[in-house]
């Protein structure tokens, strides 16, 4: 069987990322015809747009995508490429897996953890008003003192249904992945009424998993706290959009840092896989950058598929490439100044020898 699939090199060090990617994937045996599309800001000049209308058909048509990071353009455009994407596509899902593999250079070493963040709303659905606008005026007036005059206003919408689809997803995930526990994390003590409605969606979700998935909340300063003091106790991280931003760097943290950080972006029948990192343009072209993220970011779309068998020796054959430590980028080296660190290729090609053995 053959799949054809999206692929978007990106900018920065993203072209020569996703080039030891493909290698990689392709080595596990799954037949891939790949559509080809660039965006980002080296596209910007010639199509006008960092994120041009073939990129979104191309995804549409495929269902799936491996992207390379991007850069977002400053002070013009989208907020964010990324961003725009997951509006676009509809995708409501943020996936970011935190696993440490032994040989990394990491305070922790028993973390298998789960992000699984809300994509579309929160405060990151972009409804700002700046300082002085009618808008932001208009919200002032409504409040009734409690908000200063000279405050600009950012809106947090968080709505049943998309709660409950995000629960869904991480219970279905953490039945299908054989996974003990889903954690619900916000801060409703406070806003009792947004990140309160997050959480009776979720307890209300877990309610039809009773006796298969275990489900618990935390609020989200505590479980900061808690990943720092004891992250084996935790499983399935489920988290509205801000706060799951800022704890899957947090548990990227605990693994060894957002070189090993896989990611991906789901929707209803389109995934989007990518690396939780950005695009580094500083090292752009030098061959340096660790290419494990967008690896296993590899791995995930692989399991997407169908192809879990392929996708299990990938993760094994990058698990033994950082457990040897010899055929490793500067990062991944007790000192990252140490001579012997091989280049981004390079350690595609040493995973590509795991593989083939």
């Amino acid at each position: 069987m053959s799949y054809r699939i999206t692929l978007i090199p990106g900018d920065g060090v993203g072209p020569e990322q996703t080039a030891a990617a493909k290698r990689v994937i392709e080595a596990t045996g799954v037949k891939i015809d790949w559509d080809i599309h660039e965006a980002g800001v080296d596209i910007m000049e010639k199509a006008g747009t960092p994120l041009p209308d073939d990129v979104l058909e191309s995804i549409r048509k495929n269902k799936v995508a491996l992207k390379g990071p991007i850069t977002t353009p400053i002070g013009k455009g989208f907020r964010s490429v990324n961003v725009a994407l997951r509006k676009e596509l509809n995708l409501y899902a943020c996936l970011r897996p935190c696993k440490y593999y032994p040989g990394i250079r990491s305070k922790y070493q028993d973390v298998d953890l789960v992000v699984v963040r809300e994509n579309t709303e929160d405060l990151y659905a972009g409804v700002e008003y700046d300082l002085g606008t009618p808008e932001a005026k208009h919200i002032i007036d409504m409040a009734g003192g409690r908000i200063r005059e000279d405050s600009a206003i950012s809106i947090k919408p968080i709505s049943a249904t998309g709660s409950r689809k995000i629960a869904k997803y991480a219970f279905d995930y953490a039945a299908a992945n054989n996974r003990k526990k889903v954690t619900a994390v916000a801060k409703a003590n406070i806003m009792k009424f947004t990140d309160g409605l997050f959480y009776r969606m979720a307890n209300e979700v877990s309610k039809e998993y009773e006796g298969k998935v275990e489900y618990e909340e935390r609020l989200v300063d505590n479980m900061c706290m808690q990943l720092v003091q004891k992250p084996e106790l935790y499983d399935v991280l489920l988290l509205p959009n801000l706060y799951g931003d800022i704890l899957s760097d947090l548990c990227a943290g605990l693994v060894g840092g957002l070189g090993v950080a896989p990611g991906a972006n789901i929707g209803d029948g389109v995934a989007v896989f990518e690396p939780t990192h950005g695009s580094a343009p500083k090292y752009k072209g030098l061959n340096k950058v660790n290419p494990c993220a967008l690896i296993l970011s590899g791995m995930l779309m692989l399991r997407h598929i169908g192809e879990a068998d392929a996708a299990d020796r990938l993760e094994s054959a990058v698990a033994a490439v950082i457990a040897e430590g010899k055929d490793v980028t500067y990062d991944l080296k007790p000192d990252r100044n140490d001579p012997t660190a091989v280049g981004t290729q390079e350690m595609a090609d040493a995973i590509i020898r795991k593989l083939k053995k």
